[in-house]
């Protein structure tokens, strides 16, 4: 029995520490003095998005990439014009960060992988 409390305590520590998952955390932010909507994140594997988000609001999200492929994004400004952005590429496993920001009339993406 005094050998099996710190076999045990090594062995929760190594499956804690050892389990992670790799995720990439996205930031919404709109940058314009308008609110944007239906804002759609397509990355591959499945989508997000966010209904509405006013001016100088932002929105958080995290998404595990399970492929690889294109970041496609798509909004609608403040008069109805739908637009279509295409982002940075994402990779099976990508760790890190990004921000997409918003305009009334595009997008840009920042990222900062891990």
């Amino acid at each position: 029995m005094r050998f099996l409390r710190p076999l045990l305590l090594i062995s929760l520590i190594s499956i804690v520490t050892g389990c992670r998952s790799h995720v990439i955390s996205v930031r919404l932010v709109n940058d314009s003095a308008q609110p944007v909507s239906i804002i759609i994140v397509d990355y591959p594997g499945a989508t997000f998005g966010v209904n509405s988000l006013a001016p100088g609001k932002s929105f958080q999200y995290r998404f595990k990439p399970l492929d690889s492929g294109t970041l496609k994004i798509q909004f609608t400004d403040a008069h109805g014009v739908v637009h279509h952005v295409t982002g940075p590429q994402v990779v099976k496993n990508q760790e890190g960060s990004m921000d997409i920001k918003f305009t009334q009339d595009s997008a840009t993406v920042g990222t900062s992988p891990q």
